[in-house]
């Protein structure tokens, strides 16, 4: 594990730079779970993620030959941020390589601290093949994410701070991409109580650290795909398999579906913006897969709110249709005068409320004098919709309905 003092000694580091975020009780998730859960909101630290403190604990670090000369980092964004706010505090200039896929938002909170930043792969392993290369051929120091006892150190210091605010701890779930953060974060838990529960969540299109933790050796992925782009992290490290090994009782994964339906849910009950990464304790506790936590005193880190603004209007969208607030639906009307009226008359009488409607009388599917009407609308709920459908049977509509 990595020594508690040196745990420690990151925490007085850290201290003025990172922020103490807040760890707050959510009587509605634990109403609802069953679980008593405790929220520690790393998506509002000063860059938006945890990941400021391992970045400032490392470069603190450094020694004075090694800040002239700068520093390089390799990140989704993240980890990014970090390095480039941490460098800025010291002076030191910072070049951050991205994958190509990187968001726009996360790009420009890096060069808002001054740093400069290079696209280079399509995933982070293959940008951290570049930014490797670019230090050793620019004789610069490469700050790793997760792989470097110093950030792992400092990623550990969020431990500190929810024991010393939770009396009485039982279990802590924490996301799992690198294993940084839970190197961090399991090894001062269990230095200062074994019996609390450590449980890790990984997305299930990044498998490769769930994968040799059930095998009990390092094996990458041949690919990753998921929304949680901070944590689609393609291969495993030996150095934080070995931590997670020894300190992680329970490793666990959830499905995209299931990581952007937390996140609504952070959104509309929560109050919080949280991306994919940080949502997915949060999911893993919605979709059942913390049963063994019911009745126990429960913290989940919500690792980051830095979340693309496009992803997450698509995540709303999807998910207020999945929970039956909105509807689509297409017909076939004769095109005369009255038509349209009378359709939307009937969706008036069912308090549907039109958001949107599209008028198509030249598709060539169409029969001559036909058109095809396309609305958008609000609705209650999955009872409402079938109450619709209902309706648009009976005045003849069926045959023609399209619905999504």
């Amino acid at each position: 594990m990595i020594s508690l003092d040196i745990i420690k000694e990151a925490s007085k580091r850290i201290s003025g730079v990172a922020v103490k975020t807040p760890f707050n009780h959510a009587p509605f998730l634990s109403e609802l779970s069953g679980v008593n859960v405790f929220l520690k909101k790393e998506n509002l630290q000063i860059t938006g993620a945890f990941k400021i403190r391992g970045a400032y604990n490392k470069i603190a670090s450094l020694s004075e030959d090694e800040r002239k000369k700068g520093v390089v980092a390799a990140s989704a964004g993240n980890h990014a941020q970090g390095v480039a706010l941490s460098a800025s505090k010291f002076g030191i200039k910072a070049t951050i390589v991205m994958p190509e896929s990187t968001p726009l938002t996360k790009i420009d909170g890096v060069k808002h601290y001054g740093a400069d930043v290079i696209l280079a792969g399509v995933n982070y392993d293959e940008a951290y093949s570049y930014a490797v290369e670019y230090a050793q051929k620019n004789d610069r120091t490469f700050v790793h994410p997760f792989e470097d006892e110093a950030v792992m150190a400092g990623q550990g210091t969020i431990a500190l701070e929810i024991l010393d605010e939770c009396e009485r701890l039982d279990a802590i779930v924490v996301p799992v991409g690198g294993g940084g953060l839970i190197s961090g974060i399991a090894s001062a838990i269990k230095q200062t109580d074994p019996n609390i529960k450590v449980i890790g969540v990984s997305a299930k299109g990044a498998p490769a650290l769930k994968n040799s933790y059930d095998l009990k050796k390092a094996v990458d992925s041949t690919n990753v795909r998921t929304i949680a782009d901070g944590i689609a992290v393609r291969d495993t490290s030996e150095i934080t398999l070995k931590h997670i090994l020894e300190s992680v009782d329970e490793f666990i994964t959830v499905d995209d579906e299931e990581i952007a339906s937390a996140m609504l849910f952070l959104l509309e009950k929560q109050k919080l913006v949280v991306e994919g990464a940080g949502a997915v304790g949060v999911a893993a506790l919605l979709h059942n897969k913390l049963e063994s936590l019911k009745g126990k005193n429960t913290a989940i880190v919500l690792s980051g709110g830095n979340v693309d603004v496009t992803l997450l209007s698509v995540i709303i969208e999807k998910g207020l249709l999945k929970s039956g607030r909105k509807m689509k639906v297409t017909v076939t009307l004769v095109d005369k005068p009255g038509s349209l009226m009378r359709f939307t008359e009937i969706l008036k009488e069912l308090n549907a409320n039109i958001v949107h409607i599209a008028y198509d009388r030249t598709s060539i599917s169409l029969d001559y004098g036909d058109a095809n009407v396309t609305v958008h609308m609000e609705t209650k709920g999955h009872k409402h919709q079938e109450e619709i459908r209902q309706r648009l049977k009976e005045e003849g509509y069926l045959r023609d309905l399209d619905e999504t």
